[in-house]
């Protein structure tokens, strides 16, 4: 039988405490240590296949060290990078990030939930689906230290860590009047879910406060389904260009959306912007592919991964106080908004 290797091993073949390896190997500062006893210790612990004890920690500390993160759709370009950002930020407290895709479905959301908290794990970092605010609510009356990010739900008192989704709209709608442009569309998701509704209200009070009326033929929504969504984008788009009024500017509430819109624009050999310019929520790799670059409003997944699990750890920790932030988003102008490219960002 293969003997399991433990810190008195390591310490013995150093020559140093149990306590020193013990301090080096789980990651504490090490100011009053000799950089040369550190790494010998890391050397030796590698060169004796050493592995944590993770349940004998757990029970000394009361945690597991890991967090569950769910998302809606972790192919979405959006939610992985979110995902990654979180795993890092994770990793360099020590934490390990076990995640789930909800699909939008309160149903699979709970059980990811469920298969979490049955494993333990010391927290939640949360993108509620529309139906969720039960779930929300039954984890607060728990207790169980959570943090939404990207959506919320304003009447639940939580923390959460979100883009301010309405002046992020209401910027790429201004810029798109400034290039000119009056005849706006806007294609959205037929949903209740917050971040989505303050992209509409951006929409209609970014139009009306420059003084242009808003039309609701304008305002497409269309029911967020994966399966259907190309066709459904499609039609969209033929009633906003049909003969008669015809848009000359539309903007993309979801990189999803924008995906299968550029497709079929691009189909329909449109010049952009000369006949249309577009603008978009995000940044996936379509948008470069695409002949024209896409104008898109840039969420700051970087801070916004970050502080989700800043405040997830806080709140492991015993922080009860209820942090909520809505960042400010970033227009990035490209050519398919500016017809004369003199008015383009250097780059």
């Amino acid at each position: 039988m293969i003997k399991k290797i433990c810190l008195k091993d390591i310490a013995e073949k150093v020559g140093v405490s149990t306590a020193l390896v013990s301090y080096v190997l789980n990651n504490k500062k090490e100011g009053r240590i000799k950089k040369s006893v550190a790494q010998r210790i890391r050397e030796v612990a590698m060169e004796l296949n050493y592995h944590t004890n993770q349940i004998a920690k757990s029970l000394k500390t009361s945690k597991t060290f890991t967090i569950g993160l769910i998302v809606a759709d972790i192919s979405n370009p959006f939610s992985s990078s979110l995902a990654r950002i979180i795993e890092d930020e994770a990793d360099k407290n020590n934490y390990t990030v076990i995640f789930g895709s909800s699909d939008e479905s309160l149903l699979r959301s709970n059980k990811l939930v469920d298969t979490f908290l049955n494993r333990q794990v010391d927290g939640l970092i949360i993108a509620p689906g529309e139906d969720a605010a039960s779930q929300i609510f039954s984890l607060r009356q728990q207790r169980i230290p959570f943090v939404l990010v990207d959506r919320y739900f304003p009447d639940i008192k939580t923390n959460y860590v979100a883009l301010d989704n309405y002046k992020a709209s209401c910027s790429a709608i201004q810029h798109l009047v400034n290039c000119g442009f009056k005849r706006i569309g806007m294609i959205s998701l037929n949903t209740p879910l917050f971040n989505i509704q303050e992209r509409k209200r951006g929409y209609i009070d970014a139009l009306q406060n420059s003084g242009i009326n808003f039309d609701k033929r304008r305002l497409i929504e269309i029911d967020y389904d994966n399966d259907k969504m190309e066709t459904s984008v499609k039609n969209a788009i033929n009633i906003l260009l049909a003969p008669g009024h015809p848009i000359d500017a539309l903007l993309f509430a979801t990189n999803a959306i924008a995906t299968h819109g550029l497709r079929h624009i691009n189909a329909l050999q449109i010049k952009v912007p000369e006949s249309l310019a577009l603008a978009t929520f995000d940044k996936t790799d379509a948008l470069d592919l695409f002949y024209a670059p896409i104008t898109y409003i840039n969420q700051p997944l970087q801070e916004m991964g970050r502080l989700a699990t800043k405040i997830l750890l806080e709140a492991i920790e015993g922080n009860t106080s209820i942090t909520q932030l809505n960042l400010p988003a970033e227009l990035v102008i490209r050519s398919s908004t500016v017809m004369d490219k003199k008015y383009l960002p250097a780059i």
